[in-house]
């Protein structure tokens, strides 16, 4: 199992990335999801399954989980309460009533709380981890 630190660092590597619907290759072009494929290439080989195409509004109309089925099947699903760390894989749900459907990376904890992700129209960024994004995490996962 990779270090939280390891975990951070392999994302912070993907800042600067554009923003690429259904990529995953560092530099040239990632969404929320290639990111965490790249990080998962990284730091523990092989991806585990193949991701098949999808759309922007996939799973919306059918209000399936399937992000949120696929993290808990791939990585280890942090207890509800359980203290934010570095490298924990954040899923987040983006709209209320809607499914869980953007990933992040926590980066830092505390007051200075961040997070890495893919996010359109901006590329992989590490944003503050501010309160309007923070209540929007619906659960925490680790790398195995």
């Amino acid at each position: 199992m990779p270090s939280g630190a390891q975990v951070v660092a392999a994302a912070r590597g993907w800042i600067g990335t554009p923003y690429v619907h259904q990529a995953s290759a560092r530099g040239a072009g990632a969404d929320c999801l290639g990111l965490l494929r790249g990080v998962w290439r990284e730091l523990c080989g092989a991806e585990p399954c193949a991701v098949p195409p999808y759309t922007a509004d996939w799973a919306e109309p059918a209000r399936e989980e399937v992000l949120w089925r696929a993290a808990a099947r791939l990585l280890d699903e942090r207890p509800p309460g359980a203290a934010p760390a570095p490298g924990d894989v954040l899923l987040f749900r983006m709209r209320a009533g809607s499914i869980a459907k953007h990933l992040g990376i926590q980066a830092a904890v505390g007051r200075e709380a961040s997070f890495v992700h893919a996010y359109s129209g901006h590329g992989v960024i590490e944003s503050a981890l501010t309160p309007p994004w923070a209540r929007r995490v619906v659960a925490r996962f680790r790398f195995r």
